[in-house]
């Protein structure tokens, strides 16, 4: 193995690594939701620290390997690739954290009804199933499966368009919940903009694989 494979290798297991810590930050996102957890919504705040110092270390290995290495052709895509997969993590990570605060400033627990009737909790599980096959197809090259993302992510866009009608609907029948309503609201608003990354995501992995750019291209999301 040469010195470049050694350091793309490296740079590849700490992008992994970092990916895991955003899914677990997302996972307990929706623990500390269901179970009005502050606790644990005050431990993801405090790990969002940890996300940041990971994007900054990826980051500055990407400019060592430009720096001593001038990588070329498949290796440059993955490097471009991993710069902006790393961004999109930690947004991720971000909304992660924001949903966290959301929790601890909300005053009382989170109504079962009004969990379900915005399945603002699948929407969740959903975002954590498009980040894992993210992961896998990033992980084993799995273009078929960067691709499956975009259909995926749907679900989420069709659940924040619904969230005003049913949020109006349920104040209807529950008018003194308004802060809880709109907490979710903006629950909603955030975790859809984790489909948006993770499409971002897909995308890049089938840049630096096939050296096809997705951007703009809908006709190459199936």
């Amino acid at each position: 193995m040469t010195q470049i494979e050694r350091e793309l290798k490296q740079l590849k297991e700490e992008v992994i690594k970092m990916w895991t810590l955003v899914r677990s930050q997302l996972d307990k996102s929706k623990d500390a939701l269901l179970h009005y957890d502050q606790n644990l919504a005050r431990e993801i705040t405090v790990k969002e620290k940890r996300v940041n110092s990971y994007e900054l270390k990826i980051d500055m290995h990407c400019e060592h390997i430009f720096a001593l290495f001038t990588p070329v052709a498949v290796d440059l895509r993955f490097v471009l690739a991993v710069l902006k997969i790393n961004s999109s993590l930690e947004r991720i990570g971000d909304i992660s954290e924001n949903v966290a605060n959301l929790i601890i400033w909300t005053e009382e627990k989170f109504s079962p009804i009004l969990l379900e009737e915005t399945r603002v909790v699948d929407m969740i599980e959903m975002s954590l199933s498009i980040l894992d096959d993210a992961l896998s197809s990033f992980e084993f090259e799995d273009t078929t499966l960067a691709r499956t993302i975009f259909m995926k992510d749907e679900f989420l866009n069709e659940v924040n368009l619904s969230i005003i009608k049913v949020t109006k609907e349920y104040l209807k029948k529950y008018p003194e919940e308004i802060e809880q309503a709109l907490n979710i609201m903006s629950i909603i608003r955030k975790v859809e903009r984790i489909g948006d990354h993770t499409k971002n995501i897909a995308e890049e992995i089938i840049f630096y694989i096939e050296a096809k750019v997705l951007k703009h291209n809908k006709e190459d999301f199936s």
